[in-house]
């Protein structure tokens, strides 16, 4: 029996530490070396004056160019200009006479805009229409504790739930009550949004589900015993996770 107590008390000691370990690391990834996790001289918990923060400007709706796309150029009163061009991966597209322009990160509106300014040099008011033939569908991707990981179309109106349903569900070992949605918002910076599902489906109530958009990330992190699971020395304590009993 003495023996028997010895090994729960040590197993016991053994989850602590674990969790203390566990809970320190997401500690140090919340708050940067170095900088102070109390607000202080206006600086908000990162160690960050607000003066300092960035200012996240919403996304447009409107479609960017990229690599890979193919763009067809009508001139209807000047034919001979008339052509088809893909966008290198450099994100510049080689036009008669007038050479390399950049357009990758454009709208087609700003592309159009920029090619009639470049053309009215060498032709009386321009008309131009440009066509997108080829580009990349939108798309999101879910990653984490689901059960099919990966990119996919966003062919409709779609949820974080519904995202997470298209991906395969959540896993055992996925933590419901965090789940994270990633958007960019410019080239630099992405706007982080955390969900509680769990709470969601408990309650029945879907209202703070959010819509995807474009190039959103859903991702599912792991819950505290997935963590400390590959840890725990089940064999020799006896313990099963199945039962709880010892």
């Amino acid at each position: 029996m003495d023996g028997r107590f010895a090994r729960l008390l040590q197993f016991g000691l053994l989850l602590m530490l674990l969790a203390c370990a566990v809970m320190a690391q997401d500690m140090a990834q919340q708050v940067p070396d170095g900088q102070s996790s109390n607000p202080a001289n206006g600086a908000n918990a990162f160690g960050q004056r607000e003066a300092d923060r960035p200012v996240l400007h919403n996304r447009s709706w409107r479609y960017l160019l990229r690599s890979g796309d193919v763009l067809q150029l009508s001139f209807p009163l000047t034919p001979d200009f008339n052509q088809i061009v893909t966008v290198q991966p450099d994100g510049f597209v080689t036009l008669r006479v007038l050479g390399d322009i950049a357009v990758a990160g454009q709208s087609l509106p700003q592309v159009t805009d920029q090619l009639k300014a470049a053309y009215s040099k060498i032709l009386h008011n321009p008309l131009i229409t440009i066509d997108l033939k080829e580009f990349e569908k939108p798309f999101f991707i879910v990653g984490g504790e689901v059960g099919h990981p990966g990119k996919y179309d966003l062919r409709m109106d779609t949820t974080v739930i519904q995202a997470v349903a298209i991906a395969g569900g959540f896993r055992d070992s996925s933590k419901h009550s965090q789940v994270l949605l990633i958007r960019r918002v410019s080239e630099n910076w992405a706007e982080v949004k955390m969900l509680n599902v769990k709470k969601m489906l408990q309650a029945r109530n879907v209202n703070e589900d959010m819509y995807l958009r474009p190039g959103d990330m859903v991702y599912v992190p792991k819950n505290f015993l997935s963590k400390v699971k590959p840890f725990i020395p089940i064999p020799g304590v006896g313990f099963s996770l199945g039962t709880g009993r010892f």
